[in-house]
C-alpha cells in the first residue's frame, strides 16, 4: 500500500470515529448554563458543545475535570473528553460566579 493510500485510510477511519462521538450542547448565556444537569456517558468518548448566546465573555469551567474553555459572545467551542469516570462533577462559568451546573456521567 503506497503512503497516500494509507494515509486516505488512516484519515477515513478517524473522520469515521470522530462522527460516531456522542455531542453534547451546552448553552451559556450572561450567568445562566442550560441545562443545569448535563448529562454524559461515562467511559467513553464524547464532545461537550460549548455555544455563548450571551453578550459578555463566559468561562466554562470544572476544578474537578481541570477542564476550562473562555468563549467570546457569540462563539462557540468544544472540549472533547477521553473518557469520564461514572460521577458527578461541578461546572461554573468563571467570567459570571453565580452561574452553576452539574456534570453527570452515567
Amino acid at each position: 500500500m503506497g503512503i497516500a493510500a494509507f494515509l486516505a485510510v488512516t484519515g477515513a477511519a478517524v473522520s469515521a470515529r470522530a462522527d460516531d462521538m456522542p455531542v453534547i450542547k451546552v448553552e451559556m448565556r450572561d450567568g445562566v448554563i442550560l441545562p443545569a444537569v448535563i448529562e454524559v456517558p461515562a467511559n467513553m468518548r464524547f464532545k461537550l458543545e460549548i455555544s455563548n448566546t450571551g453578550q459578555s465573555p463566559v468561562e466554562f469551567e470544572s476544578t474537578e475535570l481541570k477542564r476550562e474553555k473562555a468563549l467570546a459572545a457569540g462563539s462557540t467551542s468544544a472540549i472533547v473528553f477521553r473518557t469520564l469516570d461514572p460521577g458527578t462533577y461541578q461546572v461554573f462559568d468563571d467570567f459570571h460566579p453565580e452561574a452553576k451546573a452539574t456534570l453527570v456521567a452515567k
